[in-house]
C-alpha cells in the first residue's frame, strides 16, 4: 500500500512550558512555535514524552492543541500524541485532535499492560476506525516496556491506510533496518533519538522527531536537511558539533534538561510538573547541561 508521507525533515518533540505556579504558558509556547518554524523544521509534535502529556489534563489538551495550532497557522503540519496504554481514551483524545483541526496523531505502543503484537495492532486498528487523520506510531520501549516489532509496524502499514510512519526510538539498529528494507512507499521512518538520526539518514530515513530541536532549531535542521540530501560529510560534521548537547539532554530524564536550557535561554520557566522535578541551580549536572549548549547559542548559567 503506497503512502502520502506526513513529512520528511526535522520536527521538534515540542515541551509544553509552565508557569512557575504550574499553569500552561500558552504565550511561551507560541514563541516557542514560532522559533522552530523560523528555524525551518517540517511539521511539529505536539504532547509526546517531552510535552509531558501523562500530567496534562483534558482541557489543557484541547488549549494546548488549539494553540499549536494557531501559532502554526498551516506552515507546518501539526501532530498530536494521541496514543495512552487505555484504547478507548486514545480513541477519544484522537477523535478531539482531528476535530481540532490536528494533521496526525502520534500513537505510542502502549506502556505498563504490556499487551501482544496482536493486542497493539487491534489497538491501533480501533484508533484508525475511530479516527480519520494519519497515524505516526511511536516505539520507545524505554519508557513502555513494550516493543513495536517492525513486523507488526509493516503489517499496520500494509494493512491501514491511516498508519503513515513511525518514530523509531529503540535505538536497535537491526530494527531500522528492517523498517526501510521491507516499508511500503510512502511510510515515513523517524528518528526517535537525536544521537541516532545520522544514521537513520544514512540508510534512507526520512527525518527526527527531536527533543534538541527545542532549543536548536536550526542547527538540527542543517543536519537533517543535510541528510535527507546526501550530504554526509556536511551531516558528520552538524552531528559532531550536536553530539554533546545530544547526550547532555538525557543526563537526567527528559525534558528536565532541554527546559532548563530553553529558561536559559529566555524562552520559558525551567518548571516540569510532579512528579518530575527540575535541575539544582548549582548542581554538576545541570552546568555540565548549559555547558553542552553554550558552545553552539548563548544560554546564561
Amino acid at each position: 500500500m503506497a503512502h502520502d508521507m506526513l513529512f520528511r525533515g526535522a520536527a521538534p518533540a515540542l515541551v509544553t512550558p509552565f508557569t512557575p505556579d504550574d499553569a500552561v504558558d500558552e504565550a511561551a509556547f507560541r514563541r516557542l512555535i514560532d522559533a522552530q518554524i523560523e528555524g525551518g523544521v517540517s511539521a511539529l509534535v505536539v504532547l509526546g514524552t517531552t510535552g509531558e502529556n501523562p500530567t496534562i489534563t483534558e482541557d489543557e489538551r484541547r488549549r494546548i492543541v488549539d494553540a499549536a495550532l494557531k501559532a502554526a497557522d498551516g506552515r507546518v503540519p501539526v501532530v498530536v500524541g494521541t496514543g495512552t496504554n487505555n484504547t478507548d481514551e486514545s480513541v477519544a483524545f484522537s477523535n478531539a485532535a482531528v476535530d481540532a483541526g490536528a494533521d496526525g496523531l502520534l500513537v505510542v505502543g502502549p506502556y505498563y499492560n504490556k499487551p501482544s503484537q496482536a493486542g497493539f495492532a487491534a489497538h491501533v486498528q480501533t484508533i484508525a476506525a475511530a479516527a480519520e487523520a494519519p497515524i505516526i506510531l511511536y516505539n520507545v520501549p524505554g519508557r513502555t516496556s513494550f516493543n513495536i516489532a517492525p513486523e507488526t509496524a509493516l503489517h499496520l502499514a500494509e494493512e491501514v491506510p491511516q498508519v503513515a510512519g513511525i518514530k523509531e526510538a529503540s535505538g536497535e539498529i537491526e530494527q531500522i533496518d528492517d523498517l526501510l528494507a521491507h516499508r511500503p512507499d510512502g511510510f515515513g521512518v523517524y528518528s526517535g533519538d537525536d544521537e541516532m538520526t545520522l544514521p537513520l539518514l544514512a540508510m534512507g530515513g526520512d527525518g527526527a522527531v527531536s527533543v534538541i530541536s527545542n532549543a536548536l532549531p536550526e542547527h538540527f535542521c542543517e543536519l537533517v536537511e543535510a541528510g535527507l540530501n546526501d550530504d554526509l560529510a556536511t551531516a558528520r560534521e552538524r552531528h559532531a558539533e550536536l553530539l554533546p548537547a545530544m547526550r547532555a539532554c538525557f543526563l537526567e530524564t527528559n525534558p528536565v534538561p532541554i527546559k532548563d536550557v530553553c529558561a536559559a535561554l529566555g524562552w520559558m520557566e525551567p518548571h516540569v510538573r510532579l512528579p518530575l522535578t527540575p535541575m539544582d541551580e548549582r548542581s554538576a549536572v545541570r552546568q555540565h547541561v548549559l555547558s553542552a549548549f553554550d558552545d553552539l547559542i548563548d544560554v546564561a548559567a
